[in-house]
């Protein structure tokens, strides 16, 4: 709360004053806290924004894995009105995962804004939470409200510019988002049939869909007609929504495929699928050679991956090829990200 109040008083310094830069080159960064009055699903995260480019910075988002970027905490964000972002982690992440692309967004004139889906996050997995995967489109859509309503930063966010990226189970949630339905009996039908499916594995344990009460609750339109364009990162889910669902969405997505399988994500069921049933006039899909489920996330460390092999062999694999190369596909995804953000 203090946090909050700080920042609020730095918003109103800033829109006292005349004095802006006009081409703001630093990444701002305050801590983002929606309260849920209603219930218990807090939302915790981050916003980045531009800010002047002689505001102090320090490394963030980083440790002995992964690579921080430079922000400056709270600082006066710069004058103007900017397009909204709002990203969405994959399973088990966090709001971290995708600082690298909020800090290319934001020099590239975009406002960020990125949270902790309660259940399905690196530090919140409490199963009631992990099983009510329709409440993730929720916990976006709340993250707008805030931002455009309570917020000290609303008056710089236009609203006929908010766009919406996520990866992996973000992707999930980025598609719900869009206006796929969650088809209960046809995805039984296809883990029925496919078994050994990653997402039918995963949403089984934790009964995703089981009782009728969440069926419906699933089922229902999760839509929110404010976010203007997608970007979908190597989804996992696709064979959840019902393709007369997806064939209907009319909002814009750019879709990524990851061809090397180092996820236990099938190209053909998921990202390839689900181009196939999107309207063909809206989509554009970048599957990349050489990109992996992985290198959505940050760039490691040049001790990283030994570091994991080390301590999480298990997990080792998040940074092979997790340096230079990776460094060079967050370029080119941040270029194409805000080049189809900007056209929509």
């Amino acid at each position: 709360m203090t946090q909050n109040i700080r920042f609020a008083a730095l918003m109103s310094a800033l829109l006292a004053s005349t004095a802006f830069s006009a081409e703001p080159a630093t990444t701002g960064m305050t801590p983002l806290e929606i309260r849920d009055t209603d219930g218990t699903r807090h939302l915790d995260g981050f916003v980045w924004y531009p800010a002047a480019a002689d505001a102090p910075t320090e490394p963030a988002h980083g440790n002995a894995v992964w690579e921080p970027i430079r922000v400056a905490p709270y600082a006066a964000p710069s004058e103007g009105t900017y397009p909204l972002v709002v990203l969405s982690h994959g399973m088990f992440g966090n709001a971290r995962n995708q600082a690298w692309l909020a800090e290319r967004l934001v020099a590239e004139g975009y406002i960020v804004a990125a949270i902790d889906h309660p259940g399905t996050s690196t530090f919140q997995r409490d199963p009631d939470h992990q099983r009510a995967l329709w409440e993730r489109p929720k916990d976006i859509s709340r993250t707008i409200d805030h931002l455009t309503g309570a917020h000290a930063m609303a008056g710089l966010i236009d609203p006929d510019r908010i766009y919406m990226a996520g990866h992996s189970l973000g992707g999930f949630t980025a598609v719900a988002l869009a206006g796929g339905r969650f088809d209960a009996a046809t995805f039984d039908a296809f883990c029925t049939a496919m078994p050994d499916d990653l997402v039918c594995g995963i949403f089984d344990r934790w009964d995703v869909a089981k009782s009728p009460e969440d069926r419906r609750a699933i089922a229902q339109d999760l839509s929110d007609d404010r976010i203007k364009a997608f970007a979908v990162f190597d989804l996992g889910g696709t064979q959840t929504f019902s393709t007369d669902s997806l064939g209907a969405i009319e909002t814009p997505m750019l879709v990524f495929g990851a061809p090397v399988t180092n996820s236990g994500l099938d190209l053909d069921v998921e990202s390839r699928a689900l181009v196939a049933a999107l309207p063909a006039d809206l989509t554009t899909y970048i599957e990349p050679a050489g990109l992996a489920h992985f290198d959505f996330l940050g760039v490691c460390t040049e001790n990283g991956l030994a570091i994991l092999k080390e301590e999480e062999p298990d997990d080792a694999f998040v940074c092979e090829e997790g340096r230079e190369a990776r460094r060079a596909e967050h370029a080119q995804i941040a270029s194409d990200v805000a080049a189809f953000f900007d056209s929509h």
